[in-house]
């Protein structure tokens, strides 16, 4: 479990994952996310984004904001924030998804964005990491249940 932080101190942390995820929208490559949820499938990818303890508790804040309280595999293999099956689905938490979810390889999206194009805001992620006392990024269920169990939630 990380460190417990001053409630003051994570909210100013979150605030700027949040900036961070505006600033990504403004990069200017053109992308168009039509939710079809088929990225939301890891196991038929074989890819899973990986968060940074700020993504994580981010993440696990707009979960529980959306009714929930904890996480539940999916035998279909999808995302576990998934709502709904393959191409009728929709993220329970879309507007506080992780940057990875929003840089994904989705070619009906406008496929990944180049590391060069966003290096500077994963730089950034990387940063609150540390301040949050994590050690880099992790699974997405992994980092979500470990900001779940934040005491400054």
């Amino acid at each position: 479990m990380m460190p417990y932080r001053k409630k003051s101190e994570v909210e100013a942390l979150l605030k700027e994952v949040r900036e961070i995820y505006a600033m990504l929208e403004q990069v200017p490559i053109e992308r168009d996310c039509i939710r079809r949820t088929e990225c939301c499938y890891f196991t038929r990818t074989g890819l899973t984004p990986q968060l940074t303890s700020g993504e994580g508790l981010l993440a696990a804040r707009a979960w529980r904001a959306s009714g929930r309280k904890e996480l539940k595999p999916r035998a279909d293999g999808g995302c576990p924030m998934l709502i709904g099956e393959l191409g009728k689905g929709k993220c329970a938490i879309y507007a506080d998804r992780p940057f990875g979810c929003r840089t994904h390889f989705c070619e009906a999206a406008g496929g990944p964005y180049a590391r060069r194009d966003v290096v500077e805001l994963i730089r950034r992620l990387e940063a609150i990491d540390v301040a949050l006392g994590g050690h880099g990024p992790k699974s997405l269920t992994a980092s979500i249940e470990e900001g779940m169990k934040w005491k400054a939630i």
